[in-house]
């Protein structure tokens, strides 16, 4: 059984207490590596590492050319070690294998090579010249904040550490990473890797431990500058709450009950498996899943028959065998939740049409079947609350302005898309759905080059692109004035006779 201890200032190393945890394998139910647990101390040990960092100038005094060309070289890192990496990840979080090497692996070396990009086209300074009220020179800077924590969730947690990790280098500060209790193993990596890469001790921490203890130490330390995390809502609630104590900075990439609408003059067939593609994909356990598929009425049952009828493309099986396209669910508690919603869709009245259960043979392991609901009204619960599991509700509307109305009947705003033939009509749809992503016939396609985040209780701020680099930057104005004497100073006269 593999060991890992936390990565911190550059070093592995056991948790003070000497506490462990094994790392369940949710396909088999069994143990494959044992983690450190870290506890408050240790929190605060790897803030101190990094706040010593960040005051010792060791990476916010490098060049930004130096800087872009170690992530380009944490990019690398990440493609030596893929097979290992992609590995751990199905090990660790129930994805397939095939999911973690033609996704995830690539995704996240792509990241760190993207924010290279991003630095080398930021201005660090601009100088303005100013005529009134005296003349001036104005200098814009952007300067990293410190010690920025990252919060990671259990679905994506080498990605997701990725999109923490890689603007908060790129922006010149230090950064503690705090990846979920049950998929710590790939984000505990990526600190080794940067290491190796050449980023210096203590600018990159990682410690895994429960988000009740360390989470909040890390979320209230006031030698943070920053948090920037990805989970639910309920969490982002506390994270806030507690970031607003020292009123640090904060990123909130937060839950989803993203719409994707299929538009009357759509191709049916293939807009049926983008909304399996769309709910499915990593068992549905994705913030920006298109768990509401809406349906124009006169085609509804056709496209229900489609989306069944697709489902038979899926699948379920062994996450290290490249042939399986869907695993099982990342933990026991996520299959009880994904059961009880299940329970709460056929008790509201919506008609369970495929899945609703254990898939036949699978006894071992957390898996779940493919669960399409349909009649379902959008103001049931299982449309309205975020499920995070393989269940899809398909909801019928009368016309365009309908479809709008019923997407944007959400305490969330994270993603959504619009299937159609004819571009412009899908646009304008588009347009006035209330999310921070929508895609035109495509899901689930991010780019580390564009932004990311939700309106409403799906966030706070955008990560990826120009837009995730800003967020980790401090901006200060210099004003240079004209050194001349007092009695040319005109201003000197509001004061002085």
């Amino acid at each position: 059984m593999k060991e890992f201890g936390l990565f911190i200032n550059g070093q592995w190393e056991a948790a003070k207490g000497g506490k462990t945890t094994q790392s369940i394998n949710p396909a088999t139910e069994e143990p494959w590596a044992t983690v450190a647990v870290a506890d408050r101390e240790d929190a605060r040990k790897a803030v101190a590492a990094a706040k010593k960092a960040h005051d010792a100038g060791v990476w916010r005094g490098t060049p930004k050319e130096e800087r872009a060309e170690v992530l380009r070289k944490i990019a690398a890192g990440i493609g030596e070690r893929a097979e290992e990496l992609a590995a751990a990840e199905a090990l660790d979080s129930g994805a397939t294998i095939r999911k973690s090497t033609l996704a995830d692996v690539p995704s996240t070396a792509d990241t760190f090579l993207k924010f290279a990009d991003a630095l080398m086209a930021d201005e660090e300074e601009t100088v303005f010249e100013e005529a009134a009220p005296v003349p001036s020179r104005n200098i814009i800077r952007k300067e990293p904040i410190g010690v920025c924590v990252g919060i990671v969730p259990w679905n994506f947690p080498m990605l997701m550490a990725s999109w923490k990790i890689a603007p908060a280098l790129a922006a010149g500060n230090t950064v503690v990473i705090k990846p979920a209790s049950n998929t710590p193993v790939t984000a505990l990596l990526m600190g080794e890797i940067c290491s190796q890469a050449g980023v210096p001790d203590g600018v990159v921490n990682v410690i895994s431990g429960p988000g009740g203890s360390i989470g909040e130490e890390l979320a209230s330390h006031p030698d943070v500058g920053k948090v920037a995390f990805t989970g639910s809502t309920e969490v982002g609630r506390r994270i806030m709450q507690l970031a607003s104590g020292t009123v640090k900075k904060v990123t909130l990439e937060l839950g989803g009950k993203s719409p994707n609408i299929i538009l009357d003059d759509a191709d049916l067939d293939t807009a049926a498996l983008a909304a399996l593609f769309g709910t499915f994909f990593h068992q549905g356990q994705i913030c920006e899943s298109g768990t509401r598929v809406l349906v124009q009425k006169d085609q509804y049952d056709t496209f229900v028959e489609k989306m069944i009828a697709g489902s038979s493309k899926i699948q379920l099986g062994d996450t290290m065998d490249m042939m399986t396209s869907m695993g099982p669910l990342v933990s026991k508690t996520q299959y009880d939740t994904v059961e009880n919603y299940v329970g709460v869709g056929k008790d509201e009245g919506a008609e369970c049409v495929l899945g609703g259960s254990r898939p036949e043979g699978m006894e071992k392991g957390y898996y779940y079947s493919p669960t399409i609901f349909a009649g379902v009204d959008n103001k049931m619960r299982i449309a309205q609350e975020e499920i995070f599991g393989p269940v899809v509700s398909v909801i019928p509307y009368d016309d365009e302005a309908d479809a709008v109305g019923i997407a944007n009947d959400s305490m969330y705003g994270l993603g959504g898309a619009v299937w159609s033939q004819n571009e412009e009509r899908a646009l304008g749809v588009a347009r006035q759905i209330e999310t921070g992503t929508v895609w035109i016939n495509d899901y689930h396609l991010l780019n580390a080059r564009f932004p990311f985040g939700g309106y409403k209780q799906s966030g706070v701020g955008r990560e990826l692109g120009a837009w995730g680099l800003h967020e980790y930057q401090e901006v200060k104005h210099i004003h240079v004035g004209e050194n001349v004497p007092a009695d040319q100073k005109i201003y000197f006269g509001m004061l002085f006779n």
